[in-house]
This record gives C-alpha cells, structure tokens and sequence, in this order.
C-alpha cells in the first residue's frame, strides 16, 4: 500500500506515500470544495472509488446544514460506501492567497475541526491528505508546518485516536513535508 516513513508523537502519527483511497483506517479526509460534490485530485479520487452514497449524503448536507457550500476551515461527515473507510471527513482548505490574513488560520482549522468530528465519531484511525496543497495552492513548506502543528496540539489533549496518518501522493511531497514539519 504505501513506503513507511517516520513516525512522531510516540508512532500515533505515520507519514505514508500512497493513495489515501486505500487506507483501511476508520475515517479518511477529503480535500474538498464547498460544494461538496466532487471535483479534481482527492476530491475526484474519493467521490469516484466511494460511489454514489457519499454523493448522495454530501447532496443531502448541502440541502439542509450547508445550502450555500461548506464554509473553509469547516468539516462535515459521510459514510465511506465502497471505501475501505467507514467514514469520509471533508473540509474545505484555504486557496491560497484569497485570504491572507486568515489563511493559516483556516488552514489549522481544517484539521482541528475534522479531529474534532473524528473524536465524536469514536474514530480510532484517520489518513489526510495534505489540504489545500494542491490545486488550492497553498506552499507546502507552510503547509507542513502548520498541519503538523494542529495535529499535535490536538493529540495532546486527546487519548481516543490511536494513530493519523498523512499520506502524500508523491515522494517529493513526503520529503517536503518531512523537511518542514513540526511535530519534533
């Protein structure tokens, strides 16, 4: 499935390189647009390989709590349908340069928020992807910094999620994220 890279934070947290679709963890996250139903990279990835169902449920959430598209920084719950993931958390990160003055603010955010559904939900495992890295622009090293930072601020007052990983698509991103990082 993936190349084992360091682990940090007493091995809660493993940085893999692979396709996040494949993880068999209890909660996979989406780095998704508000609209929340399908796009490109990730998105495209999670929506296709889950099927219909997490569709469906991202359709009725937009309906009825998100009319007007899930807000940045936010996260909302699926099921996982075909996934090997019994959950699918999608947040919106920041596209890089809009907002300046909030952006790694929101970018925190991302991942605070979807650890916060994770804990509601009695996830004991989660994948992200690298929000907002992507189409959305946001430079890596920062981004690097910054996740690794609101994952270990959360982990330190949590006990239940036994184990995050990040998964990287490419090496090259493992690599930067790896340089950059801030769980050490």
């Amino acid at each position: 499935m993936s190349d084992a890279l360091p682990t940090f934070l007493d091995e809660r947290v493993r940085v893999l390189i692979g396709d996040i679709t494949t993880h068999d963890v209890t909660a996979i996250v989406n780095a998704a647009n508000s609209t929340l139903l399908g796009g490109g990279g990730v998105d495209g990835a999670i929506h296709r390989i889950g099927g219909p169902q997490i569709y469906a449920e991202c359709k009725q959430i937009r309906e009825t709590t998100h009319p007007n598209g899930l807000p940045t920084g936010e996260a909302v719950i699926t099921t996982g349908g075909n996934l090997a993931a019994q959950y699918v958390i999608h947040t919106v990160g920041p596209i890089y340069g809009r907002n300046p003055a909030r952006e790694a603010e929101l970018l925190a955010a991302c991942y605070d928020n979807s650890l916060r559904i994770a804990r509601q939900y009695a996830v004991l495992s989660i994948a992200f992807p690298s929000i907002s890295t992507g189409a959305f622009g946001y430079p890596k090293p920062a981004a690097a910094a910054i996740s690794s930072r609101a994952i270990r601020d959360f982990l330190t007052t949590d006990n239940q999620i036994r184990e995050v990983r990040l998964v990287f698509f490419h090496p090259s991103d493992a690599r930067v994220f790896l340089e950059y990082q801030e769980f050490e």
